[in-house]
């Protein structure tokens, strides 16, 4: 009987030896789980702060966005309206110009009318001495008619030959048998055209010259090509703008007498818009629609660059 309770009291103590080691290995594992779940937990509230995080990043970056944006467009408005003010006062400008030169045209004009009554004047000083001679020198008359008659060939021969080659410098073709009536008509006519041809493309090359001149100064990135206007108005009739590095050939805008006629008015071909190319058509005074189509335009196109290099 005592063995047994010796036994019995030694297999109570291993159980409860055994009971505790399972127990510690149960808190044990608990503790671990507990940890883990609450590494998981942290885990996942981290995963969900970052997300809110990223999120609010964006709607920053997008609030910023929107609002360079609205300012960008207020920007570009008050850019329009600045240039368009500029060039309003460029045009102003212009037209004194313009008129001062159309007053030094009709002064050329009215010398030319002085210059032909000298010329009227000497023939009939020519006459008068040829009669004068005649009533003094009767027996010579033949010979002294000869004489006056070698003196106006003289002065004819120079004159014509100073109109030739005032009308060649002009660079007006003439085949050389031209008489001074035919020289004179061609000068006239190649006066008064390249005068229509000047003025018709003369405040659309300012114009176009003066936006540039802006858009370069105040509005290109210096990541960005200048532009440029081109005056070919003299050679080929035509004016462009184009970015600096680009071929002539390459042009943004192009600016030429309609069918080569100035009373037909003016052409702008627009590429600023590679999905869009037009073609827009103004009278001669319509130099303010046309400079705000130029404006547009090329403001536009400027716009577009930068947003693409944003």
């Amino acid at each position: 009987t005592i063995n047994f309770s010796l036994e019995k009291y030694i297999q109570a103590f291993f159980d409860k030896i055994a009971n505790s080691i399972s127990q510690y290995k149960f808190l044990k594992e608990e503790q671990k789980r507990k940890i883990k779940l609450e590494e998981i937990d942290r885990e996942t509230k981290e995963k969900i702060e970052l997300e809110k995080q990223k999120q609010r990043e964006e709607a920053l970056k997008l609030k910023l966005k929107e609002s360079a944006l609205r300012e960008e467009i207020k920007i570009e408005k008050q850019r329009t309206k600045d240039i368009k003010l500029f060039l309003r006062k460029e045009q102003a400008i212009l037209r004194i110009e313009q008129a001062e030169k159309q007053k030094q045209f009709l002064q050329q004009l009215k010398l030319e009318k002085q210059i032909e009554k000298f010329r009227i004047r000497e023939v009939k000083e020519l006459e008068k001495l040829e009669k004068i001679s005649l009533q003094e020198k009767r027996d010579d008359y033949a010979g002294l008619q000869q004489r006056i008659e070698k003196l106006k060939e003289k002065y004819r021969i120079i004159r014509d030959q100073k109109i030739r080659e005032r009308v060649e410098a002009l660079g007006v073709k003439i085949r050389g048998d031209e008489d001074r009536e035919t020289l004179l008509r061609k000068e006239k006519e190649y006066t008064i055209a390249r005068q229509k041809i000047e003025f018709a493309l003369e405040s659309f090359y300012r114009s176009a010259s003066s936006l540039v001149f802006q858009l370069n100064k105040r509005h290109i990135t210096r990541h960005m090509s200048i532009l440029r206007c081109i005056d070919r108005r003299f050679e080929t009739g035509e004016i462009f703008v184009k970015w600096d590095e680009s071929e002539d050939e390459d042009w943004l805008l192009l600016i030429y007498i309609k069918n080569n006629s100035p009373d037909e008015g003016i052409v702008i071909e627009d590429k600023t818009n590679p999905e869009k190319n037009v073609s827009h058509e103004f009278k001669n005074n319509e130099i303010f629609k046309a400079s705000d189509m130029m404006v547009d335009s090329l403001t536009q196109l400027i716009g577009r660059k930068r947003s693409k290099a944003d």
